[in-house]
């Protein structure tokens, strides 16, 4: 059995009203939500405060939570901003919990160096139709290419087995491809900066808007205060990091958190506005059905 497979993807924890939250396997959302899921896993030792909620937390592949997002499951849940856009008449965007930055873009990865998606004969495999990743795909090679939707930890072994021309890589792929033998097409978080001079936006938490701002906001805080006991002494989170990883090195997990966890996940403020703004616009010119976000800005305005 594969040893990600034999750790708890459900875990509970806390007394009062259910939140039901999901999240990725992925080393930033597992650091940013090491506390709760530390205090999960030893609920008998844990003082937590849990904000008066029972977190009910499932950790799951970021395009099955964007699926069952979009059918109407979690309370709250991370998914990518491309699903976000898809589902902004029925959730808020938190300001806690974002991928958002400069140098954060998936990778276009080759099996064969010098190659670039120029045919409809060649094949590209993405991590879920719904994506941020399949979205920057499609906009800055629209037409390009068959694209196949798989589980993103499925990328980089197909392309080495040959079965895919290209393969958009997100998650600790990106720090060990070479030594896969994999090769560069392109940098599509770079495209992003160059198009549009912004921090590109990832992925974030949404929570349904039935939620009273109340409610939205007590989830906040005890997010909030999980994340920054992480970045305060980020080897503690580590446990929580290596039981989900598909990569088992410590310094690739924290090379993971350092891109992808800094001031804006604390709080995605109006830089991390203004950047969603400019994806839904560019996502309404390719006709991939974005609507404008809602933002959760506290308890007194939403």
């Amino acid at each position: 059995m594969n040893p990600i497979e034999s750790v708890p993807h459900e875990l509970r924890i806390g007394e009062g009203p259910e939140l039901h939250l999901g999240i990725s396997t992925c080393p930033n959302d597992t650091f940013a939500f090491s506390r709760l899921l530390d205090a999960a896993m030893q609920p008998g030792e844990s003082t937590l405060d849990t904000g008066g909620f029972t977190w009910w937390i499932e950790l799951l592949d970021i395009d099955e939570l964007n699926q069952r997002l979009l059918a109407g499951e979690f309370d709250l849940a991370k998914t990518s901003f491309h699903a976000a856009l898809l589902m902004a008449d029925q959730t808020r965007v938190l300001p806690v919990g974002s991928a958002l930055g400069f140098g954060v873009g998936p990778l276009l990865l080759a099996a064969r160096e010098g190659e670039k998606p120029q045919n409809p004969d060649q094949i590209t495999l993405c991590p879920g139709e719904h994506t941020t990743a399949h979205l920057l795909f499609r906009l800055f090679y629209p037409d390009s290419t068959s694209v196949r939707q798989v589980v993103f930890s499925e990328i980089m072994p197909a392309l080495q087995r040959g079965e895919a021309d290209f393969g958009v890589c997100i998650h600790e792929g990106r720090f060990t491809y070479a030594e896969s033998g994999l090769h560069l097409a392109a940098d599509l978080g770079n495209l992003w900066e160059n198009a549009t001079k912004r921090p590109l936006p990832l992925g974030g938490l949404v929570m349904r808007d039935r939620h009273a701002p109340a409610t939205m906001a007590a989830a906040c805080d005890v997010i909030g205060r999980s994340l920054k006991s992480a970045r305060q002494t980020p080897n503690s989170a580590l446990p929580a990091m290596r039981r989900y990883a598909q990569e088992m090195d410590d310094s690739v997990l924290m090379q993971h958190v350092e891109l992808y966890v800094n001031d804006w996940t604390e709080d995605l403020g109006s830089v991390g506005q203004d950047a969603l703004t400019t994806l839904s616009e560019m996502a309404q010119q390719v006709g991939l059905g974005a609507a404008k976000l809602r933002f959760f800005c506290g308890e007194t305005g939403i």
